[in-house]
């Protein structure tokens, strides 16, 4: 269904005096805010940097149930005059062009959008008509964070536009503590701005704010937990193995089920299940991905284990030398890539060394699976490094997914020499 110019004329005049009437009540703010985010785009080769920079967009890694994650923060959008909504809209779909393929979910921050420096509603219609079903088949979440009667506003004004489908999509959040049951808070980039307005709110509610609530302290992981601890721990509790059951046992599975199965890593499975699994895991109890009759789960689980790690596969010590990698002449990457595999500690090299070779496996068969090296490095990059203070910024992603891809598609000369070839096993 489409709109008629004289409907959506009549729209826009209504919306008009309900935003007036919005702004006058201070739901709306009257300036714009001044981007707070320290993780705006410093590469001024960047072809949007004119966007980029101002850091309205961000890729932060995948929320809790591996989807990857996209944050758009309103409070970072400088005046009307002095940003380009047509190159905004370019950038938005050149970002997400790199993931648009797999499962992925979106955050928007509302807070900061002012009558300064919102686009108009025209913009935002078309907008909308130009993500077509390439970009919305596989967004399966949409966090509306601090919702105004402003965006319920628009939803009714677009619901003609809007499908059913895409529309169970939208889930609103009225506080940020909300979104801990959905993502991993702790890897979200929030702009200070947001921080404030939230602490605000929840002020502000009837009766003041919440008491506080004492966290106990952490109970010790289990002798069989498998997520969330670190390599060391089970190794010790497995007998010595070097390679984690859970890693052990995925990627036996895809390797005999799912090597031909187009788009495996890109599609997320039922959070629930997810759950039910690490929680089976961390028990001790068997596990047979047979029962699913679903590829996409082990697939989840591995992506899970790995993101859950305390430390990165690639330890926080090399991550600032992963990102420099852009820095050296393309002719000479593979040998410094080979370098910095090399000083990673023995157990992690040769997990490293059976997860990449598994994923050159998978690629070998890119013909079919279309997960080439540059697609599973999008995929896996996140997964196997990240710093210390668990946040990735949009501009640290190309290094980390050109490192990723190059361990990938050059696997026999990057772990030829370490030490001998460890079994892979079947």
């Amino acid at each position: 269904m489409t709109l008629s110019s004289n409907t959506f004329d009549k729209d826009m005049a209504e919306f008009i005096e309900l935003q007036k009437e919005e702004e006058e009540k201070g739901q709306l703010e009257r300036h714009p805010l001044a981007p707070s985010s320290g993780d705006a785009c410093q590469d001024k080769s960047h072809p949007y940097y004119d966007v980029a920079r101002h850091g309205i967009l961000q890729v932060t890694g995948d929320d809790n149930y591996g989807r990857k994650l996209i944050i758009f923060s309103s409070c970072c959008m400088p005046p009307s005059h002095q940003l380009n909504h047509h190159r905004l809209l370019e950038y938005l779909k050149y970002t997400l062009d790199q993931y648009v393929e797999s499962d992925y979910t979106v955050v928007y921050f509302h807070y900061g959008l002012s009558s300064s420096n919102k686009p108009s509603l025209r913009w935002l219609r078309d907008a909308y008509r130009e993500f077509d079903r390439k970009y919305k088949k596989n967004l399966k979440a949409l966090y509306v964070v601090h919702p105004t009667n402003f965006i319920r506003i628009i939803w009714n004004l677009f619901k003609p536009l809007i499908s059913h489908k895409f529309g169970k999509k939208l889930i609103y959040v009225n506080y940020l503590a909300a979104l801990r049951e959905h993502l991993n808070y702790e890897q979200l980039i929030i702009p200070q701005d947001v921080l404030r307005h939230d602490e605000k709110l929840r002020v502000a509610q009837k009766g003041g704010p919440p008491p506080a609530v004492k966290t106990p302290p952490p109970r010790p992981p289990l002798p069989t937990q498998q997520f969330g601890v670190s390599l060391q721990y089970i190794r010790e509790k497995n007998s010595g193995a070097l390679i984690p059951p859970v890693m052990h046992q995925t990627v036996s599975y895809i390797k005999q089920n799912g090597l031909k199965t187009e788009g495996i890593f890109r599609r997320s499975a039922r959070v629930q299940l997810i759950k039910d699994i690490q929680k089976l895991y961390n028990q001790g109890k068997p596990i047979s991905f047979e029962q699913y009759l679903d590829v996409h789960v082990p697939a989840v689980i591995l992506k899970t284990f790995l993101r859950e790690l305390p430390e990165p596969l690639l330890t926080f010590a090399l991550y600032d030398q992963i990102q420099d990698l852009t820095k050296v002449e393309s002719i000479l990457r593979v040998s410094r890539c080979k370098r910095i595999v090399e000083s990673l500690p023995e157990h992690n090299f040769i997990v490293v060394k059976y997860l990449v070779c598994f994923l050159h496996m998978v690629s070998q068969e890119s013909i079919v699976n279309k997960m080439s090296p540059s697609n599973l490095a999008c995929v896996f990059g996140v997964n196997l490094a990240w710093p210390r203070q668990d946040v990735i910024s949009l501009d640290a992603l190309t290094p980390l997914n050109i490192f990723t891809e190059l361990l990938i598609e050059h696997y026999q000369p990057i772990f030829s020499s370490r030490c001998p070839p460890i079994q892979v096993l079947p």
